[in-house]
């Protein structure tokens, strides 16, 4: 086992940082660039939403078949393969002619985000000592939470002084970067007991849901709730989701084991990240968008707004997995989500001409202390809770279920907060969806902090003793005790 402290430590942490803040910075990056594609590309507003939520929806429908080939094949080598399988999705986003192509090679990059960003947690999990998981986990979230929240200012300077390609053409290099670290310095590890067969129904009903609740509802502001492509495709994704939980009760191998929801803290903090997630997609999707085209923010200056949720998640993140840790994740799982509805309010006053002194930043930095209390511990909980064999599902699972409530958010929100037949880059069309999707989802923080207080314990432990695989040059397996309750 590895060190926090050590340079072994340093090094895995250096590698999963950073390949899974790849996936966190594309998944705010693009944003910023929106106005952009849609110019170039003569776009409308499902084409601009596609563009997001084609890498959204493969990342969240195979999120859970990355975690198990982790267990099975090794997680290393799934991580390194989804880098690189990134990268190249990343080029041929970069090289797009037209806004078709872009959409498809966004979700050949999401098949890339669901191998390598289940594996990063699963390998922190394996790889460090017991005593320094929690604070490794702190430091990953704070730093993959500045990879997303750093997105929208890297973005608009990108977009500024070369063009929108370059936010996925940057990709490239950091990823051979991420190759090459995680070659030399990461151990490799596995679940001896996972399954002995993928579970290919559960991946094709899973995927089948999420797309057709995603394109149903995307269609449904222009189409109307009685066209028959909207009745079709919802129909499709309830039918998908359903068939979904079937094949994963009765399969022998499957890909979500459902007993692991008997795990009542594992459960709460994925009922949370649920709430704090889809808020958050709709953030991330329409307030940099918001300060371009309604309050006439440069590029540059729509993504320096966030700056401070950046700052405040590097310098807070790792405190608050070590708080988290000391009183346990009830406190800060409910308080931060409450921090981050009041940013939200504030932040649905923005509109034309808006300060940034006066109506931006102290919502940002209001946002970057709640999610700075939140991120950790709520990534702690979802995977301390589980027994240790099953860290690559419970990575998958908490990761699918944050990706899945952002994709929907994209998806119903502007529906929800009134856009019909509008346009998301007519400033008279967005201003009033806007404000009305930030209250939104203000109320769905509210409820996720009223189900950490509900239902996240005062501590968490894991329910059996602990086997930690230590790397392939180190003693052999040892059983750690069980956590005392509180």
């Amino acid at each position: 086992m590895v060190r926090y402290a050590e340079a072994a430590g340093r090094w895995v942490l250096l590698a999963t940082v950073l390949g899974s803040g790849l996936t966190f910075l594309d998944a705010t990056v693009v944003n910023i660039a929106l106005p952009r594609i849609g110019e170039d590309f003569e776009a409308g507003a499902a084409a601009l939403q596609w563009t997001v939520n084609g890498y959204t929806l493969s990342l969240a429908a195979l999120i859970l078949l990355g975690g198990s080939l982790g267990d099975r094949y090794g997680r290393r080598r799934v991580f390194v393969i989804g880098v690189a399988w990134f990268a190249v999705a990343s080029l041929l986003c970069g090289l797009a002619p037209n806004d078709e192509t872009l959409i498809a090679a966004r979700v050949l990059q999401g098949v890339g985000g669901a191998l390598l960003t289940p594996g990063s947690l699963a390998i922190l999990e394996a790889s460090f000592d017991s005593d320094d998981r929690a604070k490794a986990i702190g430091a990953w979230s704070g730093m993959a939470g500045v990879a997303g929240a750093i997105g929208p200012f890297l973005g608009g300077w990108l977009v500024g002084a070369a063009s929108w390609r370059w936010v996925f053409l940057i990709n490239v290099p950091l990823a051979a970067l991420v190759v090459y670290v995680a070659l030399r310095h990461v151990p490799e590890s596995s679940n001896p007991d996972a399954a002995p067969r993928l579970d290919i129904a559960g991946v094709v009903t899973g995927a089948a849901g999420l797309a057709g609740l995603t394109y149903g509802f995307t269609a449904w502001a222009a189409e109307g709730p009685g066209s028959p492509v909207v009745l079709a495709t919802l129909a499709v994704g309830v039918g998908g989701i359903a068939a979904f939980l079937l094949v994963e009760r009765r399969s022998s191998h499957p890909m979500l084991p459902l007993e692991i929801f008997r795990i009542r803290p594992f459960t709460a903090a994925n009922l949370v990240t649920f709430a704090v997630y889809a808020a958050l997609g709709g953030v991330f999707f329409l307030v940099v968008l918001n300060l371009q085209v309604v309050a006439g923010f440069s590029p540059l200056a729509a993504g320096t707004a966030l700056l401070p949720v950046t700052a405040l998640m590097l310098v807070l993140s790792a405190r608050a997995g070590a708080l988290g840790q000391r009183i346990g994740p009830r406190i800060p799982m409910t308080a931060g989500p409450l921090l981050c509805a009041v940013a939200l309010v504030l932040l649905s006053r923005v509109g034309a001409g808006a300060d940034y002194a006066v109506d931006v930043l102290p919502a940002a930095i209001l946002l970057g202390l709640g999610l700075s209390l939140t991120v950790a511990p709520l990534t702690a909980t979802a995977l301390g809770s589980v027994p240790e064999r099953h860290a690559g599902i419970a990575s998958g699972v908490n990761n699918a279920v944050a990706r899945a409530a952002g994709l929907l958010a994209v998806a119903t929100l502007p529906l929800a907060a009134g856009i019909g037949t509008g346009s998301l880059t007519d400033a008279g069309d967005l201003a009033p969806v806007y404000r009305n999707a930030m209250l939104i989802c203000a109320g769905l923080l509210v409820a996720g902090a009223a189900a950490a207080v509900a239902w996240v314990p005062r501590r968490v432990a894991r329910d059996e003793p602990v086997p930690v695989h230590c790397a392939v040059t180190g003693p052999p397996p040892r059983q750690v005790g069980e956590q005392s309750p509180g």
